[in-house]
């Protein structure tokens, strides 16, 4: 995989020239990063409509067609929080990921579990890393850095963010709580399902399809009524190449490719949190297929 290349949903496409002008430091490109989008749930701003769909926008192209017809100024002018395109942790990451790409740098998008936002819960999170020619430094693209984080956003140590391989493994040894790990405490979006579905979106994201957090296709469920082993191997595969094992990465590959239940195919099936009722997408076509599915 060469994460200096744009994959379908980091593309600019038509826009990439907004992407010309951005910072090439880490701290000023998220910076921009942030001026563009705001989280819909913990902007301080309530989305209605067709803002709140923006949560949507699975494709940066769209991300910044969005922002062209509402702002139509550089990325980098200043917008006003209502004025943002609403999104999550899985835009900030991509987008950042998009200009990166798109200045030739490697990157690349990690989905897993931060400890950082709630003391004694760890929030589903996506951030970025990218390759500074010795070694991939991760980086939280959502937040702006401050002493109140006890790290550095912009080259966060280890244990900080754990990948969602890293959390299966410590589910299935008996070493954590699946309950301290999910969306919110207060939510059922949480548990052993939860952190199983987020093994395949790693994968996903890594091979460079970097869908949607309330995407689902293939061997995704909401439940564990099923044999684990697959999912241990495939953790363990993960979990070993981002160790550098070039042979589990090699495996990976071909495993997404060949298995039907590891990789999304022409349709999957979008579970909004808007509320709207789950539908089918077709990523060729980028279109809704029917308003609701099973």
């Amino acid at each position: 995989m060469d994460y200096s290349k744009q994959s379908a949903y980091s593309d600019p496409g038509a826009h990439a020239a907004l992407l010309d002008a951005l910072p090439s430091d880490i701290p000023g490109l998220t910076a921009v990063i942030q001026n563009v989008m705001i989280h819909y749930r913990g902007g301080g701003v309530e989305f209605t409509g067709e803002h709140l769909e923006e949560v949507n926008n699975r494709w940066v192209e769209v991300i910044l067609a969005t922002d062209k017809r509402r702002n139509g100024t550089p990325l980098a002018t200043p917008r006003e929080p209502v004025d943002r395109v609403a999104g999550c942790c899985r835009d900030y990451a991509l987008l950042t990921v998009s200009a990166l790409r798109h200045k030739g740098i490697p990157a690349r998008t990690r989905i897993g579990f931060a400890t950082y936002f709630l003391p004694g819960f760890n929030h589903d999170h996506v951030v970025v890393e990218y390759w500074n020619g010795e070694r991939w430094v991760m980086v939280d693209s959502q937040i702006e850095p401050g002493e109140h984080w006890g790290f550095d956003v912009h080259d966060m140590p280890a244990g900080r963010f754990k990948s969602a391989a890293e959390v299966w493994k410590g589910f299935r040894t008996g070493e954590l709580d699946d309950n301290d790990y999910g969306v919110d405490p207060g939510l059922p979006l949480r548990g052993g399902w939860f952190i199983r579905d987020y093994v395949f979106l790693q994968l996903a994201h890594l091979q460079g399809d970097e869908l949607l957090l309330w995407d689902g296709w293939g061997a995704m469920a909401d439940h564990l009524d099923m044999d684990l082993t697959p999912t241990d191997e495939l953790a363990a595969l993960l979990i070993a190449s981002d160790a550098g094992d070039d042979t589990a990465t090699t495996k990976l590959g071909n495993l997404y490719r060949e298995d039907p239940d590891l990789h999304p195919g022409p349709r999957i099936t979008l579970h909004s949190p808007t509320g709207t009722p789950p539908c089918s997408i077709d990523l060729t076509t980028r279109q809704k297929v029917d308003a609701e599915v099973g």
